[in-house]
């Protein structure tokens, strides 16, 4: 459900989108027509955005929480295209080629996202086109991140796939005195959705860099004592 904003929320929601990627160096007054024209909407975790094949209405920031992009196969099957979190925009391109949405969004745990039309988006990139320079460099951006993905899955193990998922996660990780320490958000299910492998391998996988001491697991929390080490696994593998 929608919800308006009011003044306050107002000045809120234009300081949140000014640290957007995608709507950086805006001014006030461009900041006002976007502000004034999006809409908070929540989602339960779980909670389905949008579904592929669906006509696109409009584009998402994601205000906090995150948000899955994933594709469903035939026979039911998983790949994970992206996990967005706050300031990332999501569903750019059907707004750009009117087509319909081409890849599934769902809610990863209690989200909230800003929605704006597709028609109030076209409006401000054409009064705006720096906007639209920057939803190209976003597009681009993730057509690396899909280019990426299909390389992985047609030329790595999943060995190699998950010790580069958990360098991602431990370069952004914090320092603690055993080292750089990441909280693993993901089931392993979701973790084999987005590496294209199954829950079995995810375990059997993680269990093997663990006893060759590259990560330390307790509960859902990682440890990675030497993150050069978890590099040269990575290294090893290609």
């Amino acid at each position: 459900m929608g919800i308006m904003a009011d003044p306050k929320e107002k000045l809120s929601r234009a300081a949140f989108l000014a640290q957007a990627p995608i709507f950086a160096d805006l001014s006030e007054n461009e900041l006002s027509f976007l502000v004034n024209r999006a809409l908070s909407k929540r989602y339960r975790s779980g909670e389905l955005v949008f579904a592929e094949g669906d006509p696109c209405s409009g584009m998402y920031i994601v205000e906090s929480g995150f948000v899955k992009i994933f594709k469903t196969s035939a026979s039911g099957r998983e790949q994970v295209l992206a996990i967005d979190g706050p300031g990332h925009s999501v569903a750019e391109l059907p707004v750009f080629d009117g087509g319909k949405y081409p890849a599934s969004g769902v809610a990863v745990q209690d989200t909230v996202l800003l929605f704006v039309s597709k028609q109030d988006f076209q409006a401000l990139c054409l009064e705006h086109p720096q906007v639209a320079l920057k939803v190209l460099r976003v597009v681009g951006r993730r057509l690396r991140g899909l280019v990426a993905i299909i390389e992985e899955l047609s030329f790595t193990t999943v060995r190699h796939r998950l010790a580069s998922l958990l360098l991602r996660l431990a370069r952004a990780g914090r320092h603690s005195p055993g080292g750089v320490e990441f909280e693993l958000a993901a089931s392993n299910q979701e973790i084999a959705s987005q590496i294209g492998t199954v829950r079995e391998l995810v375990s059997r996988n993680l269990s093997r860099l663990q006893a060759a001491g590259i990560i330390r697991m307790t509960g859902r929390t990682i440890t990675v004592p030497e993150i050069g080490a978890l590099e040269a696994e990575v290294e090893a593998q290609e």
